[in-house]
């Protein structure tokens, strides 16, 4: 956006410039600071300014609560990749420290790189599992030499970095809170059951919305992979702080089984029907989970054209910020749709004749939808 600011002189007369700009007016940075000053309970601000422009259709009793995985930007994590990056973090290290090392490998290790690389193949596996164990043991070696040669001062501002490469380097298949990424290593590996991505590396993160009007009430980042059904208590807080009330049902999928009763809120998941159910109930709790199941489309928007598909920002702390400013800026979306959807009805109504009848009220959304 920036880049085309620069070069069309309608946007910036449009933006207020009374003469021609050749430069950017703002750094690539600006944002990246000003997340930073407004933190998670900023974020969260932004969050409630978009609900409460909603303010009549929050009012709802029922919401719907699901969870996604936020996937972090990080490379698909295999041994040969993480050990990698460990030798070339080592030299990096040690470079900067103006350290000699026994052999810094700046060669070998691509090569055995693209051998490992090569597992799936009938004819290469042997010699990829060979290099494999091969960049393994340099990992090692490049490691323990550059902890011999390093002092307390040297070593002081590294002692993070280097107890992950020394996580990385020795931990094993089975091992529980396994390190996924050199600079990411708070990164879980998460498996939801899909077709398509057996494993996602990322954040859990959950998700409120309102059963009618589809407004995001809550959004969520949850470290540590926990359980969907122990995600409730902390779900119905920030309902709270945002929305100054709890709802009375909360709607989930089966993945939510446990504890039904949470204070005045009562947790509802897809059962069987007693025989005692009437034929109303039976009806209304069908209804009630059709609805359910439209979060998935809320998920699915935000994934596409929020960002919410793959987090670009920083630590655990960014991805809460993320989340965040992803259902807010859904939250803005809709609202202006509304708007648009209420100025073009305007427009009908006043001139009916204009569009020779075929103006209804599809292609009214359909306008307010291609506008914005």
């Amino acid at each position: 956006m920036v880049e085309g600011w620069i070069e069309n002189p309608y946007w910036q007369l449009l933006s207020g410039e009374h003469e021609l700009q050749w430069s950017a007016t703002v750094a690539s940075s600006d944002l990246t600071h000003f997340r930073k000053r407004i933190g998670k309970k900023g974020a969260e601000s932004l969050l409630k300014l978009s609900v409460d422009l909603f303010h009549p259709k929050i009012k709802e009793e029922e919401v719907v609560v699901d969870t996604t995985v936020q996937e972090k930007n990080i490379t698909f994590p295999t041994d040969a990749k993480l050990t990698k990056k460990v030798i070339d973090t080592c030299r990096k290290i040690a470079n900067k420290e103006d350290i000699s090392l026994r052999q810094s490998y700046i060669r070998t290790a691509p090569d055995l790189l693209r051998q490992a690389s090569n597992r799936k193949s009938p004819r290469q596996k042997k010699k990829a599992v060979k290099a494999t164990r091969r960049i393994r043991t340099i990992g090692r070696a490049m490691l323990r030499d550059l902890l011999r040669k390093m002092n307390d001062k040297q070593l002081k501002p590294h002692v993070d970095t280097l107890l992950n490469a020394t996580s990385i380097l020795f931990q094993q298949k089975y091992d529980k809170d396994k390190i996924y990424s050199l600079h990411e290593p708070h990164v879980e590996c998460i498996a939801k059951g899909k077709a398509h991505k057996r494993y996602e590396f990322g954040t859990k993160v959950s998700i409120a919305k309102t059963r009618d009007s589809g407004v995001i009430l809550g959004a969520l980042a949850l470290p540590g992979n926990p359980y969907d059904g122990h995600t409730i208590d902390v779900v119905l807080k920030q309902l709270k702080r945002i929305t100054g009330t709890q709802p009375d049902i909360l709607i989930a999928d089966r993945g939510y089984r446990g504890e039904k009763d949470f204070g005045k809120t009562q947790l509802l998941t897809p059962s069987r029907p007693s025989p005692d159910d009437t034929e109303y109930k039976k009806r209304k709790q069908r209804k009630r989970f059709r609805k359910r199941a439209g979060i998935e489309a809320t998920i699915s928007h935000l994934k596409q054209d929020f960002r919410l598909g793959r987090c670009f920002l920083k630590g655990e702390i960014g991805d809460q910020i993320n989340v965040t400013l992803s259902s807010a800026t859904h939250n803005l979306r809709k609202w202006i749709r509304f708007r648009l959807e209420l100025f073009f009805n305007l427009v009908y109504k006043t001139h009916n004749n204009m569009f020779c009848g075929n103006f209804n009220y599809y292609t009214v959304t359909l306008l307010s939808k291609t506008v914005f």
